[in-house]
């Protein structure tokens, strides 16, 4: 009976002790989840902004961070609001996380003015230096280093792909909002006037602030013979896409785009970086800045991967036949 009695108690004991286990290492577990600040310039059920959200994560992962058991990720989607960015920057700035990922420059603008102390990494920026956030890219000497969406001289670029695909071309313009485009518009602005130039195109500024001006201004283009459009890399117009890309099909406007999810929701040409691949990356500052970096001694990144994507159904439906060598070059074709 004594015997019995005290395999009971034992039993207890073990038994107690198994099921307290697991809760204590849930526990020590939870007190070591780092935690990390994200702000997204898209709408939450933007296809593409979760691309590059998890395109982020997946690198993360890679580096040994798995979201609910290494790191816990508080993310904010601003829908290319400014407004809303502002309090965006505020809320996470009080939740105090180790790190923020910050996409584009109007978000990496307010974040900037919330605080100098957490670190902030930045994906898809024009131009850190001209806006002020870093010093220099090889020597960022804050708390804010990350990732380049381009430089400058793209705007050239795009003005030359535009004719290239449309020959009769006489007139672009240049869609951008100067809320939220780098430099408020001026940053691409001195190469494609050049460009513009050299093919002796006119070259129009065109800035809209919403669906309405975007609608009225392709209007005015499309009543004009041989006119087209360039979408510079402007967080704005990535988040109003489907509004650019109706305009542009129903006035019968060529344009060029930015990014490749343009070509791939209905318009004409895109050419830019691949961003999916910048958000990859930004994961190894946020990573190597959680074990011990100094944002201030991370050198801004350029990006490495770029990709041209051509919908050659829209460009049947605006009477245009795309040059064999600009198909051959393109790194997908939309048929």
């Amino acid at each position: 009976m004594r015997f019995a009695e005290m395999t009971r108690r034992e039993f207890a004991l073990l038994f107690g002790s198994a099921v307290a286990w697991p809760f204590a290492a849930r526990a020590q577990q939870h007190e070591h989840i780092r935690r990390i600040g994200a702000i997204m310039g898209f709408r939450e059920n933007d296809t593409e902004g979760s691309l590059w959200l998890s395109s982020f994560k997946q690198g993360l992962l890679e580096l040994g961070w798995a979201e609910g058991r290494d790191v816990r990720i508080d993310v904010r989607w601003s829908a290319s609001s400014v407004e809303r960015e502002q309090l965006l920057a505020k809320e996470l700035v009080a939740l105090q996380p180790e790190v923020i990922l910050a996409h584009g420059t109007p978000v990496t603008a307010v974040l900037k003015r919330e605080t100098r102390t957490i670190p902030i990494v930045f994906a898809a920026v024009a131009d850190p230096v001209g806006e002020g956030f870093v010093e220099g890219l090889n020597r960022p000497g804050g708390n804010i280093t990350g990732f380049l969406f381009s430089e400058a001289g793209i705007g050239g670029k795009w003005v030359e792909l535009l004719k290239e695909i449309a020959p009769d071309l006489k007139q672009v313009a240049m869609l951008f909002n100067p809320e939220t485009a780098p430099g408020r518009g001026s940053h691409y602005l001195a190469s494609f006037q050049d460009a513009s130039r050299s093919l002796k195109v006119e070259a129009l500024t065109v800035p809209v602030r919403s669906d309405a001006e975007i609608e009225s201004s392709i209007a005015s283009l499309g009543r004009e013979r041989d006119s087209g459009f360039v979408a510079i890399g402007d967080s704005f117009l990535v988040s109003h896409r489907k509004s650019i890309i109706l305009a542009a099909a129903q006035y019968k406007t060529p344009a060029v785009y930015f990014h490749a999810s343009f070509a791939r929701d209905g318009g004409l040409l895109s050419y830019g970086p691949d961003n999916a691949d910048i958000f990859r990356r930004a994961a190894e500052y946020v990573d190597r800045i959680l074990r011990g970096a100094n944002p201030s001694e991370l050198a801004v990144q350029v990006p490495i991967k770029f990709e041209t994507v051509i919908n050659l159904k829209t460009a049947k439906t605006l009477g245009l036949t795309v040059p064999l060598a600009l198909q051959v070059a393109a790194s997908e074709i939309i048929e």
